[in-house]
């Protein structure tokens, strides 16, 4: 009964530790976007901004976004916002023409995990 015990009370453990330090296993998710997700815009928009569920490293994070016939549009270094940690601002620095678009994201997460993603938007 003492040997049932004890492996009882070792599982009871290991499972108690697994579940306390599953945020230790977080990764960076995107929870919202600018523009969103399959959105049609009327304007254009002069920066894209991705919200995360975990702060970012900007210095190793970015995106490449691809316009009508897959050529790249020229984008600026990302940037976090100031005031919040989990959001990315990265500048588009040409007008964007009318057309179908492709964000392929890439963050690194302040506890080093590395996630990546890809979402569409098209301009009218």
């Amino acid at each position: 009964m003492a040997f049932t015990r004890t492996r009882l009370f070792t599982l009871a453990t290991l499972f108690a530790a697994v579940t306390a330090s599953g945020s230790a296993f977080a990764h960076a998710h995107l929870e919202h976007q600018y523009p969103a997700a399959d959105a049609a815009v009327a304007a254009a928009p002069q920066a894209i901004t991705l919200n995360f569920s975990e702060g970012v490293e900007a210095n190793f994070s970015g995106l490449t976004l691809t316009g009508p016939q897959q050529i790249a549009v020229k984008t600026g270094p990302a940037k976090r916002n100031e005031k919040d940690e989990k959001q990315l601002i990265v500048p588009v620095e040409e007008a964007l023409k009318p057309g179908d678009y492709q964000v392929d994201w890439h963050v690194v997460s302040v506890d080093g995990h590395k996630t990546k993603g890809k979402y569409r938007f098209s301009v009218k």
